[in-house]
């Protein structure tokens, strides 16, 4: 008999290891900066190439993946994260220019992490799980807890080490994919589509309802981050908190209601409407937004961001699971492309938010309520959808 328990278990730790390579780096921008010499104009690249990176990959592996196989792949994203946080350690130092050697290995996590995020939401699809929406809704609750334990580890590390050990605890992050090497090659790992050919992606694009995801999938991606990004300068700004305790108030909070909010559906899934359950999601998405960007009392600001987090988490991966489920031959075509729009949305909301609030002389609540937009859309694209399962309804019924 199959254990597809282990499955999940590895699925779960990928996850893990994707929140470890997109949250590890950031936290030593001032380090680097300050040891390396490298302006902070630069440093901000390394967030965008992570994104960016990932972005290739969601598209490439719409190609590749089911030609090269789901083993090898998802073996190769944790091979290829463990390489890019350890060659972090060493290859600033190693290189000519140390900024060069930090981008290089951020290129190589990044390459894992974006395999990650597309292989292993159709690897726990594939498995004979019962109440599939609410499994995914929970699988996804580890990249929120992984968040977490990346800043709350970090920052112990850091308080009983010093920072000057950094390296060490990049060493020690990898070792989580190295493990998980062990997980995938061993466990059992079915495909999402029963004779392994997916729909091209020419097909799925010929799909209304594709495209309504593709739209909910942005708009989740930029709800999510837009805020995210910028809960740490919030909380600082509006409150006046040190940039360690603005971490903590701000995206550290954010990503634990983010996992609680995925924990109870995962739990509790299987009883409620995901439908309507994703549209409540998004009206208190619309109310946090308005709350931080409207209020007076930055206390009220603080806890829109933080609720924000509750509201955006089962955006993504409630998405997936009405489209895998309306498509379900969609394929590794359809993950991809789903990923590949979560990233979109997730690289032009901070930069929308961002921008605004420069051009209305650094006013980052002008920037939030710029970023209300997202959320916006995607209520009226939820709306839609269920129009277009009602008509799709009725006329099976006829």
């Amino acid at each position: 008999m199959k254990n597809y328990k282990k499955t999940l278990i590895a699925c779960y730790l990928g996850f893990i290891t994707q929140a470890i390579a997109a949250n590890f780096a950031p936290l030593l921008f001032l380090k680097f900066h300050n040891d390396y010499n490298i302006p902070l104009g630069k440093i901000a690249l390394i967030s965008s190439v992570f994104f960016f990176t990932q972005l290739i990959v969601d598209v490439l592996c719409a190609n590749f993946a089911d030609r090269i196989g789901y083993r090898k792949c998802v073996i190769a994203s944790e091979l290829s994260s463990a390489a890019g946080l350890i060659g972090l350690a060493f290859l600033p130092d190693l290189m000519p220019d140390p900024f060069l050697g930090i981008m290089i290995s951020v290129v190589i996590y990044a390459i894992g992490s974006g395999l990650i995020e597309v292989l292993c939401s159709p690897i726990v699809e594939a498995c004979p799980f019962e109440h599939k929406e609410a499994t995914m809704s929970l699988l996804h609750s580890f990249y929120c807890w992984g968040s977490v334990g990346v800043i709350l580890i970090s920052t112990v590390f850091f308080a009983a080490f010093g920072i000057q050990s950094w390296k060490w605890l990049a060493c020690i992050w990898a070792i989580v994919p190295l493990y998980n090497v062990y997980n995938f090659a061993t466990c059992p790992i079915e495909r999402p589509t029963s004779d392994g050919e997916g729909l091209k992606i020419s097909e799925l694009l010929k799909m209304p309802l594709f495209w309504i995801s593709i739209v909910l999938m942005i708009c989740a991606g930029a709800s999510e981050l837009s805020m995210s990004q910028w809960a740490s300068a919030y909380a600082e700004s509006a409150l006046g908190l040190s940039k360690a305790a603005g971490d903590l108030a701000g995206p550290c909070m954010f990503a634990v209601t983010m996992g609680i909010s995925r924990v109870i559906f995962g739990k509790y899934g299987d009883r409620l409407d995901l439908s309507k359950f994703m549209l409540g999601s998004g009206a208190l998405c619309l109310v946090c937004y308005i709350a931080a960007s409207l209020s007076d009392n930055p206390l009220i600001g603080l806890i829109g961001c933080i609720m924000c987090g509750f509201s955006v988490g089962i955006m993504w991966p409630g998405t997936i699971s009405i489209c895998s489920k309306s498509i379900p031959m969609g394929g590794t075509a359809m993950f991809a492309l789903l990923a590949m729009s979560g990233d979109l949305g997730g690289s032009f909301g901070p930069s929308l938010v961002g921008a605004i609030t420069q051009s209305s002389g650094d006013n980052l609540q002008r920037g939030m309520l710029a970023g209300s937009v997202f959320p916006l859309v995607l209520i009226i694209s939820l709306l839609v959808l269920k129009g277009m399962q009602r008509k799709n309804k009725k006329s099976t019924n006829i």
